[in-house]
C-alpha cells in the first residue's frame, strides 16, 4: 500500500504501522538496532523528543501518558493519538512551526517531514529488535533517501544519525535508506 502525501493520512498510515509493532512486542527489554537502545527505547525516543520540539516551535503541548517504563503501549497509544488529533483539528492548517534551524514551516508539514519520517523509520528498528514484520513502504522511503542525500553533511553533523554503513549499489530502497541513517541492514538482536 502507497502512502499518502497529505500529513494527516500518512501519520495515520504511517503510525498505524508503528502501532501494529507496539501490540506486537514480547519483550521490551531486547536490544535495538541502535547502539544502547532497546524496544523500549525506540518508543521512549519518539514520546519524548517530538512533544519539546512541538512545543518550543509551535507552542502546541501535547498531553502527557502513562510513562513509557511503566506501560509503553499505552503511552506510545496516547502519543500517536494525540498527534493524530492535531493533525487531524482542521485549525492545524493556519498555524506555523518556528525554529531557528528551519524557520517557519506550516504545522502539518514540519511534523510530517520531522516526525512521521522519524516515525516510519523507527518502525524498522522496533521490528527488528522484537522480531516482527521489517519491510517498510519501498516509495517512501526511496523519497527519504532521495531527499536527505543532498543535505548529508548537514545531517550527519547533527549527531541524529550514525556513520552511514555502506550498502550494495543495487540495494532496494530499504536498504539504501536504512545504511543512509546508519543502521546494519543486516543486524539482528
Amino acid at each position: 500500500m502507497a502512502l499518502s502525501d497529505q500529513p494527516a493520512e500518512r501519520h495515520r498510515q504511517v503510525g498505524r504501522g508503528f502501532t501494529d509493532r507496539v501490540r506486537g512486542a514480547r519483550s521490551w527489554d531486547a536490544p535495538a538496532p541502535v547502539a544502547g537502545w532497546t524496544a523500549r527505547d525506540v518508543v521512549r525516543h519518539l514520546t519524548e523528543w517530538f512533544p519539546a520540539f512541538l512545543a518550543s516551535g509551535s507552542g502546541v503541548r501535547l498531553p502527557a501518558g502513562p510513562s513509557v517504563d511503566d506501560d509503553p503501549v499505552a503511552a506510545w497509544q496516547t502519543h500517536c493519538d494525540a498527534v493524530q488529533s492535531l493533525l487531524d483539528d482542521p485549525a492545524t492548517a493556519g498555524r506555523v512551526l518556528s525554529n531557528p534551524h528551519l524557520g517557519e514551516l506550516p504545522l502539518d508539514r514540519a511534523i510530517d517531514q520531522f516526525y512521521t519520517a522519524d516515525v516510519f523509520m523507527h518502525t524498522w528498528d522496533l521490528a527488528r529488535a522484537t522480531g516482527q514484520d521489517d519491510h517498510l513502504d519501498e516509495d517512501f522511503c526511496a523519497q527519504l533517501v532521495a531527499g536527505m542525500e543532498p543535505m548529508e553533511d548537514i545531517i550527519r553533523s547533527s549527531g541524529q544519525y550514525g556513520p552511514r554503513v555502506p550498502v550494495k549499489d543495487n540495494a532496494d530502497a530499504q536498504t539504501r535508506l536504512l545504511g543512509f541513517i546508519g543502521r546494519d541492514p543486516e543486524w539482528t538482536a
